[in-house]
């Protein structure tokens, strides 16, 4: 599992970003984000974020 990015940070990879919650539950809610882009603030608190389906291009390969 990839290092979970806090709201602010910016996107490594061009991806759609699963929301997951403080303890590291899934919440089933996903946020397209183009690499370099800030990730948007969460729902609630303490959430952070989780690529979860790379997009199909150059800049979904990332890091």
């Amino acid at each position: 599992m990839a290092k979970p990015l806090k709201p602010g940070n910016r996107a490594t990879v061009s991806a759609q970003w699963e929301i997951i919650g403080p303890r590291g539950g899934h919440t089933g809610q996903e946020r397209t984000v183009p690499k370099g882009t800030q990730l948007p603030p969460t729902p609630k608190p303490g959430q952070s974020y989780i690529p979860v389906d790379r997009t199909r291009n150059k800049s979904g390969r990332g890091a």
